[in-house]
């Protein structure tokens, strides 16, 4: 990219976007790190198909328990190895100067790598565990209920990866941390931590919609459905302000 020596020079906000897009969708998805969630992701599947073969005595509480444990766990896990990576990476090996070579809006690089990793986690993750629900139970609130917890669960948790991975070095560990400890353990242990907990208003959409009992799915359908989206657009735009503040090396 060449420095603009005018402002008819510049390009819009839409071929910006495009070109920033293309950009994280390549450093992002390496072959590493789809090799890594793409064979959670098949054994995932791969239990399953067992437990499918198996015939379990309850399909709904078996098709519940398999989205449960994939919405929890590989969802969120996936999209900070991708998301924390997408402008982290860059920032963390000085290539995010030639962003700048450019007057651009620290919005544009943010939403870019938040599209991108949502590109990524929907077929990578997302419909995998649609697809393995239904191999277990043909429950269709069920199916409808999972679709929707990742609806919204795959914008909500990549725009708080990509947040983390602006705003930490260490953003894998540190995020492994919140997933495995904060939500796996700490907010299961009360309702204030629960409430800082993505995965409490997900399982709250298996709850509401399911009628089956969920420990942590305390809240209302509308706040399962609407808290961990407003939660990942303060992250978006926190994390387009704190990207205006790095210092690029």
């Amino acid at each position: 990219m060449g420095v603009a020596t005018g402002t008819n020079s510049l390009p819009g906000a839409g071929p910006v976007f495009a070109a920033l897009f293309k950009l994280f969708l390549r450093t992002t998805a390496t072959r590493g790190r789809l090799l890594a969630i793409g064979a959670l992701t098949g054994l995932s599947l791969i239990s399953a198909l067992l437990a499918r073969i198996a015939a379990p005595p309850d399909p709904l509480d078996a098709g519940l328990s398999y989205a449960v444990a994939n919405i929890t766990t590989l969802l969120p896990v996936a999209a900070l190895v991708f998301g924390a990576g997408s402008i982290g990476d860059l920032i963390d090996d000085g290539s995010l100067v030639y962003v700048w070579l450019r007057p651009i809006s620290t919005r544009l690089p943010v939403l870019a790598a938040w599209a991108a990793t949502m590109t990524i986690i929907t077929p990578l993750v997302a419909v995998p565990v649609l697809i393995g629900t239904a191999m277990l139970s043909s429950d269709a609130d069920l199916l409808t209920a999972t679709a929707l917890a990742l609806a919204v669960g795959v914008p909500s948790y990549c725009a708080l990866s990509v947040m983390v991975g602006i705003r930490l070095r260490r953003s894998l560990p540190w995020g492994l941390a919140y997933i495995l400890l904060w939500e796996g353990f700490v907010a299961g242990a009360g309702s204030t931590a629960g409430r800082l907990a993505v995965r409490s208003y997900l399982m709250s959409i298996l709850v509401q919609m399911t009628n089956q009992y969920i420990k942590i799915g305390k809240y209302t359908l509308a706040s399962g459905l609407t808290v961990p989206l407003v939660a990942g657009a303060m992250a978006l735009i926190y994390a387009a302000s704190r990207l205006a503040r790095t210092d690029v090396p």
